[in-house]
């Protein structure tokens, strides 16, 4: 029997894949909170603190054997944190600044429309894309890797979604269920012209139930969400195609996930414990021996619980605090290679305010330990307040609010999200649960 080939998807005009009507007055950022001065802290202090040796190098209290740092969360969520971060926001200006805010530009809509997926779908991206069945993606042979060039270079919307093992990993699983959508319409007698975009929105809209009601309630608490859901956001409210990604969640906290970095993983049950870096790193063809099985880091109904999430503390695994040079560059100074001295520098150069600050304006008693004099940084300081009134499982009530009224903020000012056209949809894909959640759509119950 011959393969059967599908027409190429037309450029439907109202695809969420255009980039022609991507909104380009938006793809900026701004401030949440535009009265507060910035906090100024000298550069060698901040360098000092984020390297190896300082306060935010969690080296000295290693303890890969008791579990001692294990959050609650299982330790898949940051990663998936990491894909919203890379859906929403891409700051392309220098590390050390001699950039003016209103000058800096985000290289993706700031939107959660899964851009990082699709790009410019199967018309402006087709290398992403089977010839041969063009509404679905294209991957690897043997199913677990993205498609790449004879250089080994990723073919995907994102690349630094291949910028280890477990991004990559999620962004297969997620090209898997594009797929398996595309299927489930076809089984249903969708017509061909349509399946492509009617694929992309369902994903799309799963992908934010999920973020709203999944991901969400356990970073910042239940309660919070569903104040901003019903109330909105009170310091980030945008109107619809008006939307922004203010500096104080794309500069500290949202790089709250940087504290929830394990110092090593099992990829498989039994398997060696590597660390993230540089065992994990991406940037090429993903090798057998490096697969990953995701209910190592995310809990399935029947399998045994996954490896928890490091706890938030201010403090980072050493395989951060040491980067390797594929994922910096050449560097300088030999503190560049540390995320915490790159998170702690671009609060600076983009004139955050402190943390104590921010709790102020919130209404927030500021934390009184761990704290900085003169000021601390917002960056830290959401680390250590989730700490101390989060346990260390969630953001406490700064880093919480920022985050929750950004992203629910975001799609409400999206008028294609399901929030805007839809606030009562419910997923159509099935549910291990009592409710629809990541793992129903990356790990679907036919493959546990």
């Amino acid at each position: 029997m011959g393969m059967t080939t599908h027409p190429a998807t037309r450029d439907h005009c109202l695809s969420l894949a255009r980039s022609v009507d991507r909104p380009t007055g938006g793809a900026r950022y701004g401030r949440m909170f535009p009265r507060l001065e910035p906090l100024g802290t000298d550069p060698h202090v901040l360098m000092r603190a984020g390297s190896d040796g300082g306060i935010c190098d969690a080296a000295a209290a290693l303890d890969l054997g008791a579990g001692g740092d294990d959050a609650e969360q299982a330790a898949g969520w940051p990663f998936f944190g990491q894909l919203l971060a890379h859906d929403t926001t891409a700051d392309r200006s220098p590390l050390m600044g001699g950039v003016e805010t209103d000058a800096l530009r985000n290289s993706r809509s700031p939107r959660l429309n899964l851009e990082m997926l699709y790009a410019d779908g199967p018309i402006g991206s087709p290398y992403m894309f089977d010839l041969n069945d063009p509404a679905k993606f294209l991957l690897s042979p043997d199913g677990y890797d993205v498609p790449r060039n004879p250089q080994g270079i990723a073919l995907i919307g994102d690349p630094r979604n291949d910028v280890h093992i477990f991004t990559l990993s999620l962004h297969v699983a997620l090209l898997h269920a594009h797929n398996r959508i595309v299927d489930h319409l076809r089984a249903h007698d969708v017509p061909e012209e349509d399946v492509f975009d009617k694929a992309r929105i369902a994903l799309t809209w799963h992908y934010q139930w999920i973020v709203v009601h999944d991901f969400l309630p356990r970073l910042v608490g239940p309660e919070l969400v569903d104040e901003v859901l019903e109330d909105g956001g009170k310091w980030f409210n945008p109107e619809p195609m008006n939307a922004f990604i203010p500096l104080e969640y794309a500069d500290a906290a949202y790089r709250y996930g940087h504290g929830q970095i394990r110092h090593a993983y099992h990829l498989v049950e039994g398997g060696p414990e590597l660390p993230l870096f540089p065992d994990l790193v991406g940037f090429g063809p993903l090798p057998a021996d490096r697969r990953l099985d995701l209910a190592q880091i995310f809990d399935v109904p029947g399998r045994p619980p996954a490896q928890r999430a490091k706890r938030l503390d201010g403090r980072l695994a050493a395989s951060l605090i040491g980067l390797p040079e594929r994922i910096t560059g050449a560097v300088d100074e030999s503190a560049y290679r540390s995320l915490a001295v790159r998170d702690l520098l671009r609060g600076d150069t983009t004139g955050l305010p402190s943390g104590e600050e921010v709790a102020k304006l919130l209404g927030v008693p500021p934390l009184t330990e761990d704290t900085w004099p003169g000021g601390t940084p917002l960056w830290f300081y959401i680390l250590k307040e989730s700490e101390y009134l989060g346990d260390g499982d969630r953001l406490g009530p700064v880093g919480g609010r920022i985050v929750a009224e950004v992203l629910i903020g975001l799609l409400r000012a999206d008028p294609a999200s399901y929030l805007s056209l839809e606030p009562g949809w419910q997923p159509m894909l099935p549910a291990a649960g009592d409710t629809f959640g990541l793992t129903d759509l990356l790990i679907p119950a036919g493959s546990r």
